[in-house]
């Protein structure tokens, strides 16, 4: 009995080691620039409906059931996905619109595991056309803290939103 207590005892300092080693927030972005007006770029970065047309995880599963509600590109319109085990089930929903320059979204994931962040884009005009830049970012809590202090998530999801970015490129710029 003695040997078991020591061994849970070493477990929950080691798991506690870790918790307090870990980044606690985190953020994914990336970059690219569109050689369309940014009034263009920024009306079709706040739709929703819009955004299903690029997005790289609308490609991991073409059967995901997807609605919305509210008003598209407007504070408070949300839309609520439910997918295969690459996308998962979820909420997106506009909480901020900052004209022309910045939009942001909660990310409320439902499935495989409840978690929340803050989806993000940042317009800025520049010689070319528009830069975007698309990412979210977050807090990290127990238990999630321990798998980060193994987890590059710039690795895991960066990828994601660069596939993303490139066919937005191609979707604004038609």
């Amino acid at each position: 009995m003695k040997i078991l207590l020591y061994i849970i005892g070493t477990l929950a300092l080691i798991i506690g080691i870790l918790h307090f080693m870990a980044p606690k927030t985190y953020q994914v972005d990336r970059k690219i620039v569109v050689s369309e007006d940014i009034d263009t770029v920024f009306k079709s970065l706040c739709s929703l409906k819009e955004q299903q047309v690029w997005s790289p995880w609308a490609e991991k599963d073409p059967e995901m059931k997807i609605t919305y509600n509210g008003t598209d590109g407007t504070v408070g319109s949300f839309t609520h996905w439910s997918g295969n085990k690459d996308v998962g089930e979820g909420e997106q929903e506009v909480k901020k619109i900052e004209p022309t320059s910045y939009i942001e979204t909660e990310l409320r994931f439902l499935k495989p595991f409840e978690s929340t962040s803050t989806g993000f884009f940042e317009l800025k005009k520049v010689d070319e056309g528009t830069e975007v830049t698309w990412g979210f970012k977050g807090e990290n809590t127990f238990p999630s803290t321990v798998m980060m202090v193994f987890m590059d998530l710039d690795k895991a999801i960066g990828p994601d939103f660069e596939k993303g970015l490139a066919k937005f490129k191609t979707y604004i710029e038609k």
